[in-house]
This record gives structure tokens, sequence and C-alpha cells, in this order.
């Protein structure tokens, strides 16, 4: 067990938020413990049991041939939204990402069930996904909910302790990896510019738990949220959680639908015709005002 998991969370407040956002940064990952019941957890576990179940093995060396994966799970479980909206969750993660993002995104939800046999996954770090400047900004944060004990043996994550940021651009990290070990109810924040991986499972039993990710608002995510949760499931959501998902403009403009924050989608009826309304960021705004003025004003002096 890391040394993080000895200290017990705070309330959900300012101080909680500040706190482990501090060591998210400096370390490149924090465990916060005890953050949810565990009936909680049983609860999700068994509504995806079936899922567990019936998906097939991974293909490729990456996913892992001994590993089961699947997402959508906000449409899986209801259980699942809970997880998804944790209020300090959502809010170390604003505080990571804010800098370069008007608002956040889901990036994916996908249950993993690591089985007897399972190799270690190869070494890597999430923010290669985009073609993005690295050393900078940071894209992502993720979070590892355990639904069984995590342990060395049966396939823990390994993680590079001050592998993330500047770092990034080592060609070999400075630290050994940890293997995190976790309880369920605990959850693991790393970010996307951490080195990680998943640990091989050798003992007989099965590793099963759920990874959350969130990432800057205009980016492409991961999981293709409208596919996974179209309007018909999203209206189902809490209107925080739909915009989570993508039911949001990022400004400016940005994910439209019509030219109209796709939110209208979930609103019932929708014409067929929609007039396209600014969604711009408040520099942007005063700038196109300003335009428009001085245009209104040339025509004045014409007349």
């Amino acid at each position: 067990m890391t040394a993080a998991t000895d200290v017990r969370t705070p309330e959900t407040g300012s101080d909680a938020i500040d706190l482990w956002t501090a060591r998210l940064v400096e370390e490149g990952y924090c465990v916060l413990p005890d953050l949810v019941a565990r009936a909680a957890v049983a609860a999700l576990d068994a509504d995806l049991a079936e899922d567990f179940a019936k998906t097939p093995f991974a293909q490729g060396g990456f996913y892992g041939e001994r590993t089961k994966r699947f997402g959508r799970l906000l449409a899986r479980s209801r259980h699942a939204a809970a997880f998804v909206a944790h209020p300090l969750v959502q809010a170390i993660a604003a505080r990571i990402l804010s800098p370069w993002c008007d608002t956040l995104q889901l990036n994916l939800t996908q249950a993993i069930a690591l089985h007897p046999g399972a190799l270690p996954q190869l070494p890597h770090r999430d923010q290669d996904m985009w073609r993005g400047p690295q050393g900078e900004i940071e894209y992502l944060v993720n979070v590892m909910w355990p639904f069984t004990t995590y342990r060395r043996a049966n396939g823990a994550t390994l993680v590079w302790p001050r592998s993330h940021g500047r770092r990034a651009l080592d060609p070999m990290p400075s630290t050994a990896p940890v293997a995190v070990e976790l309880d369920p109810g605990a959850a693991l924040l790393f970010l996307g510019s951490t080195l990680h991986g998943a640990g091989g499972n050798r003992t007989t039993g099965i590793r099963r738990g759920m990874i959350v990710s969130y990432c800057l608002g205009w980016l492409k995510p991961y999981e293709n949220q409208w596919l996974a949760y179209p309007p018909p499931v999203a209206r189902r959501f809490a209107p925080e959680l739909a915009a989570l998902v993508g039911y949001r403009q990022h400004r400016p403009n940005l994910g439209n639908y019509e030219g109209q924050c796709p939110s209208v989608l979930l609103r019932g009826p929708v014409p067929d015709h929609l007039a396209a309304i600014d969604a711009l960021r408040p520099d942007q705004q005063a700038l196109v005002e300003d335009h428009v003025e001085r245009q209104r004003a040339g025509r004045r002096v014409r007349r």
C-alpha cells in the first residue's frame, strides 16, 4: 500500500480539493481512500456482472488478450453516474484541466477485468493519444475505481511517480514504478502525462475495476460519447451529467448542433430549422461587439 492510502479523505470542500490537487500535481498520482461506500461499488459490480461474463477477451497486446474491456457504463448501470459525477473527483479534475479549456468532458468509462495469466501492460502515457504539445499542457485526468482488491500479485496498476509534466519529455523515468494497491471504495487519480500500466495477474482470481477519465472539452474523446449516449439515452441523465458527456458547447461554438448547444436535443421535439446563436469566450464576444459597432458607426456616418 502506498503512503497516500494512509491519509483519510477530508470533507469534500476547498481544503480537500487543494490537498489532493497539490498531491496530484507533485507526484503525478494520488490515492483517495474511502471515497465511496463499498456497497455502492458492489452494486455497480453486480450490475456489470453479466457484461463481464459475456464480453469476449480483448485482442492485441495493448488491450491484453487475457483482459476484458467494455464501455458505455452510464447506459449499463444506474449506479455508474455517482462515480462519474463524484463532486470531489470532478473538482480536482477541473483544477488540473481548467487552465487549458472552457469546460471538461467525459473521455471514457471502461470496465476492466484482468484474468489469471494477464501480462503486464506496456507502460504508456494516455496523453499520447493526442498529438499536441507535451510537457506544458495536461490533457486528461484518469480515475481508477477498483471493484475487487488491487494487489501487486493480481495486476495492481503500476505508476511511475513524478514521471509527469515536463518529465514526460525525458526518455526514461527517473523513478521506479509503484504498484498502487487499492481496496473497493478508494480511487486512484493520475494524470494523462503520468507513465503507468496495468500489472500482470499472477493469481487465480480476476481483478475487476473501472477507469473513468475526464479530458479537455475541445479534444476528441477516447470513447465516442454521442454514440455511447445518443439523445434518447442522455435525456434520462441529470443535466450536469448530460453536459459532461457532450451535450454542451465548448466556446467558441465547438460541438454545436445547427449552431446551438446540443442540449437542445434533450428538450423534446426539435424544429427542423434553428437559428444559430453565438457561443463565444468573453474576449471573443468583446472583439465581435467592437467590430459590429464600428461597422454600424461607419454606416451611420455614410448616411
